[in-house]
């Protein structure tokens, strides 16, 4: 059973949502970031960079443990473990990765940024401008992106679908009102109907199996 060091950030959603579409056995251990948990010596011993999520799986290469950390590379990892989640298709495997890297390198820190400077006690005009405008650009580009295909990979839903909702369900901690782009705003809806999805997002769990 693969433990998922996990707080209920967009960016803790990601992997619960992974695994409960592979199909996985995992075990949820809750990390308090509000206690800072996540600076802790054994914590750190996972991730140096101290932020969630982390897995660990006992049953990694060579039959050895393995631990990873950055949700885009957890994602990486389970898709090609255990056979789902990317397409197979050369051209729509390469679109996964694409947009699988637009989230981990735009949506997320833009998106942080965004709500972060939004609720500081001193407004900050220049920071919320800056990056509520560039968090509208980034859905702009999905929602043309939606207008083409069902999925962000194409004809299936993949790695790149699960890291992009975790920060676009929660689309109004950036400023982001999602009636202004309807593809997105659909997709975001057709994703969060999907059993496993609302299995993860389960906030009572503690274990699935």
């Amino acid at each position: 059973m693969i433990d998922v060091y996990y707080a209920p950030t967009p960016n803790g959603v990601k992997i619960p949502i992974a695994l409960e579409e592979l199909g996985v056995p995992y075990r949820i251990v809750p990390v308090n970031l509000g206690r800072d948990e996540q600076k802790r010596p054994d914590f750190l011993a996972l991730n140096p960079n101290g932020r969630i999520p982390v897995i660990v799986d006992p049953e990694g290469p060579e039959g050895e443990p393995v631990s990873v950390f950055e949700s885009g590379a957890i994602l990486l990892y389970l898709a090609e473990k255990f056979g789902g989640l990317m397409p197979s298709a050369p051209r729509d495997r390469i679109r996964a990765l694409e947009y699988l890297f637009f989230q981990v390198g735009g949506v997320g820190p833009m998106f942080g940024q965004a709500g972060w400077f939004m609720r500081q006690p001193e407004r900050i005009t220049v920071g919320i401008e800056r990056y509520q405008a560039e968090s509208r650009r980034l859905t702009a580009v999905l929602e043309t992106r939606l207008q083409e295909a069902s999925w962000l990979a194409g004809q299936s839903f993949s790695v790149a679908d699960i890291a992009h909702f975790g920060w676009l369900r929660v689309a109004d901690y950036a400023g982001v009102r999602l009636d202004a782009y309807p593809a997105v705003q659909d997709w975001v809806q057709r994703i969060a109907s999907r059993p496993a999805v609302q299995r993860a997002l389960d906030p009572v769990q503690s274990a699935r199996g």
